[in-house]
């Protein structure tokens, strides 16, 4: 679907003030991004809205193969990817990659994202920062392999953790200033679009994001704990709450969410919860096949859910509070 609309054309606005100046005099931000500060940075581009199909048989499937190569997604037909990129890849991939070759590994997977996401889709991408002796800052490096693809980028997210993160010292010294280490409680989410900063919705599709939910999730940070890996079945889970908010925040009903490493199928329960479609891709058929079960334990879970919500108030089972057999 091609939309006649095209993007960038601004609106007059109001004047942003100087820092420091109090109140919300003037927002006027042309002067600020037309300043030397920007001068040869990617502002976006006019573009036409292009929107293809995906053949319905490759919707809601989960692919048990590489993403390097997704030749099941047509060009301009995935509308929000979201994705926690695994860090042991060395295991999945019959390799022990280096940092380089891990960098490339995701740069090949996310440039097949940028040619299926469509104008003004968005990339949001959870990672966690390694090690300590040195400290590895991956999602920098994530940052500069989004820009050199073409990815505009439109923030960050940090994700405090801080309720579900450990009291271990063990990586440094305790109550001595010989070597102190920093105890990472927090994971980014790197936010991205496509060409342009703003995606139309020619076929009006619905927003089904509250207005509560929006001035929560709109914020930078975010707090909420981490899933175990023990419950889930897959070694570094997020919980359904952090794909359900990007969801929310860029997506309207009904339409395409990706996650090309999708680990334990968080993801696609979450875009299912959400009245999404999704498309997932991962190359361990040991996670293939937990993604699968737990998307059809959700399934089965929702549908029970639904019968009993329509049985007469007679038939209807009673609920153990307790959650009990």
């Amino acid at each position: 679907m091609r939309a006649q609309n095209f993007y960038n054309k601004r609106k007059n606005g109001t004047q942003t003030s100087a820092f420091g100046t109090p109140g919300r005099i003037n927002h006027d931000s042309s002067k600020f991004y037309n300043s030397k500060l920007y001068e040869g940075l990617n502002n976006g581009k006019d573009v036409e809205y292009v929107e293809n199909q995906i053949d319905p048989k490759n919707i809601n499937k989960v692919f048990c193969k590489s993403s390097e190569a997704m030749s099941e997604l047509p060009d301009n037909s995935v509308h929000l990817m979201v994705t926690s990129p695994p860090y042991n890849v060395g295991k999945e991939y019959d390799e022990n990659l280096s940092l380089k070759e891990y960098r490339e590994l995701l740069k090949r997977v996310f440039k097949e994202t940028y040619r299926v996401l469509v104008p003004g889709g968005r990339a949001c991408i959870n990672v966690a920062n390694l090690g300590r002796k040195p400290y590895i800052p991956l999602h920098s490096y994530i940052i500069e392999d989004m820009q050199s693809i073409g990815f505009l980028m439109r923030g960050e997210i940090l994700w405090d953790k801080g309720s579900s993160a450990s009291p271990s010292t063990a990586w440094g010294t305790y109550l001595k200033a010989n070597n102190p280490v920093l105890r990472d409680i927090h994971e980014y989410i790197l936010v991205f679009c496509k060409d342009t900063f703003t995606r139309l919705n020619p076929q009006k599709r619905k927003s089904t994001i509250s207005k509560e939910e929006f001035l929560e999730f709109t914020k930078s940070v975010w707090k909420f704990a981490a899933e175990r890996a023990s419950k889930v079945g897959h070694p570094a889970p997020f919980p359904v709450e952090l794909p359900y908010r990007l969801i929310q925040l860029y997506t309207f009903e009904d339409e395409i969410v990706l996650d090309p490493f999708v680990g334990s199928g968080t993801t696609c329960i979450a875009a299912l919860k959400t009245k999404r479609k999704y498309v997932a891709y991962d190359i361990d058929k040991k996670y293939c096949d937990l993604a699968e079960k737990r998307i059809k334990e959700f399934l089965q879970e929702q549908t029970t859910l639904f019968s009993e919500k329509n049985l007469p108030p007679s038939e209807a089972q009673p609920r153990n509070p307790a959650g009990r057999d």
